[in-house]
């Protein structure tokens, strides 16, 4: 879980979805901005090397017996590491 949604390139990014209200039983999907398949299907999404490519806007849809709920998108952004002479 990302603060602010930036995360250093390398490093892991780990999203989760939190179910206020609903009758369940619930089954979630992944999204990417430009993506057409979904990314995942459980309630958490993990990327274990976020590389250069990976910023962009994630979302998670939510279903239930009643209906399918969309999240907010979260902006990420990917930060380069400095490397050895600080670049």
């Amino acid at each position: 879980q990302p603060p602010v949604g930036q995360v250093a390139l390398g490093d892991s990014l780990l999203l989760r979805s939190v179910v206020a209200m609903g009758t369940g039983p619930w089954s979630s999907s992944w999204h990417r901005e430009g993506s057409g398949a979904p990314l995942g299907a459980s309630p958490h999404m993990e990327l274990p090397h976020v590389g250069d490519n990976d910023s962009s806007q994630y979302w998670c849809w939510i279903s239930d017996r009643d209906g399918v709920d969309e999240s907010d998108p979260l902006n990420v952004t990917v930060l380069g590491r400095a490397g050895p002479s600080g670049w």
